[in-house]
């Protein structure tokens, strides 16, 4: 495997090449993610969420988008972590043709980060089964750790069969949370 070049020009080779990944930046609770970006169809921005009565707790609710209604999805519920105070982001995701498209609400997004494949390192031995469920490696940055997801194990059906995250308006811990929103 050769070296991704210096400029942009050698970026786009190593890219064509598969030596380099294209991520999009978001931040839930301090923490960075990062999910591929041609997984990422739009950014919507702050938005308001209709909760959807009795769903699992990951289920931040549902939103207009385009003439059908997406299913958003909280980072947050998923991670275990306390809703979020005011308004969160939502980026639309989508897989391949017969994969569903859905709304994944986050903290905020920040720019597109490119980084070397091969520096990617496998999710550690010792991450909770949730955590295998929803992580595909992680890069270490200047600034800490950026841990991919993977949006196929994002998926709301998916995150319903894997059993991991609750039903019926409960947490990660069996305990009800909080209701998120995103105000417009």
């Amino acid at each position: 495997m050769r070296k991704p070049e210096q400029g942009v020009h050698g970026v786009l080779a190593a890219e064509e090449q598969g030596e380099v990944v294209s991520l999009c930046s978001l931040m839930a609770n301090g923490r960075m993610f990062g999910i591929d970006t041609r997984r990422v169809r739009e950014v919507l921005g702050m938005r308001r969420l209709d909760r959807v009565p009795l769903a699992p707790a990951f289920i931040a609710g549902v939103l207009p988008y385009r003439g059908e209604v997406l299913t958003a999805v909280s980072l947050r519920s998923l991670l275990g972590m306390a809703p979020a105070t005011g308004t969160s982001c939502v980026l639309v995701l989508h897989g391949d043709a017969e994969e569903e498209r859905f709304g994944l609400m986050v903290d905020s997004v920040g720019g597109v980060v490119m980084l070397s494949r091969a520096l990617m390192a496998a999710n550690p031995s010792t991450l909770d089964e949730a955590g295998r469920a929803m992580f595909a490696g992680s890069y270490r940055v200047g600034h800490g750790l950026l841990v991919q997801l993977d949006p196929a194990r994002l998926r709301p059906s998916q995150l319903l069969e894997t059993g991991l995250f609750g039903q019926g308006g409960r947490g990660r811990g069996g305990k009800p949370e909080g209701e998120m929103r995103c105000e417009r």
